[in-house]
């Protein structure tokens, strides 16, 4: 596929997995609606495309993402109506990375606050530069967390580390966030690059039917009651016995190789 041309995001397809970079560097990142909607439709191509197994999202420059655009806010040009279609990308967004059928990795290079840490908490994993920042100031500045964080924040550190994060409002580094679970590896900033690359081309070595599966059992196991669960994780089963993947991954383990999945 050819990549396609944004003014908000850069879509690069690099070997298996695609990499979408918020591309705003002069506002440190910062949403407006454009970089919402280009960013919807850049998951969406990454997703159609059979060829990428896995999704890098991060930030062009000093920061992930600042979250919302205050000098975009402060103009006083949106109706109610434009304001709340506006809010609406935001979970919109987050909910579109969340049921993504492929693993999305963000990989936190600078500043993610807002908007920009709401994304990053809906994806399957957090990368953290050590001296990258995370946090929600939404109780500190008179407005509320969106993107499902009050679902998904607690089930990574807990509902009382997640009060704190979201009462408080303090910023947290790449340590802190990955001695709390919230972030799965935090690395010495010059080396977050190849970290990532490294970690995103072992998660597109998986087999993509079972990937989805995995990934859609997970996200929406605490809804169901443990009988349900397990009659979808049987039909999960069931469902990749039918793939050629499956078979390449028993012959693989037979012939002490590694398996080279197809994705059907």
């Amino acid at each position: 596929m050819t990549a396609p041309a944004y003014d908000t995001v850069i879509y690069s397809r690099i070997d298996q997995y695609a990499e979408i970079r918020f591309n705003r560097p002069h506002r440190l990142n910062a949403v407006i609606e454009q970089l919402y909607v280009e960013t919807i439709d850049a998951l969406r191509r990454a997703e159609a495309d059979p060829d990428v197994r896995a999704v890098v999202l991060t930030g062009e420059g000093r920061a992930f993402c600042v979250g919302a655009d205050l000098k975009e806010h402060g103009s006083g040009r949106r109706t109610p109506f434009q304001r709340r279609q506006y809010l609406q990308l935001g979970n919109d967004i987050c909910q579109t990375i969340f049921e993504l059928k492929k693993p999305v990795i963000a990989v936190v290079n600078g500043y993610a606050l807002g908007a920009g840490a709401e994304m990053a908490v809906a994806c399957d994993f957090i990368l953290m530069a050590e001296s990258a920042r995370i946090g929600f100031p939404e109780v500190s500045i008179g407005t509320n967390v969106g993107g499902g964080v009050t679902q998904t924040l607690p089930r990574l550190v807990g509902l009382a580390k997640a009060r704190e994060l979201l009462f408080m409002g303090d910023k947290i580094d790449g340590r802190e966030a990955a001695r709390i679970g919230l972030a799965t590896i935090a690395c010495p900033d010059d080396e977050l690059r190849q970290a990532a690359a490294e970690f995103a081309e072992k998660l597109a070595s998986k087999a993509p039917v079972s990937m989805a599966l995995a990934k859609r059992l997970l996200n929406d196991g605490e809804a169901r009651d443990m009988q349900t669960q397990l009659g979808l994780e049987l039909d999960g089963v069931f469902t990749c016995t039918v793939t050629e993947d499956w078979q390449e991954g028993v012959d693989a383990f037979a012939e002490k190789r590694s398996p080279q999945f197809k994705g059907y």
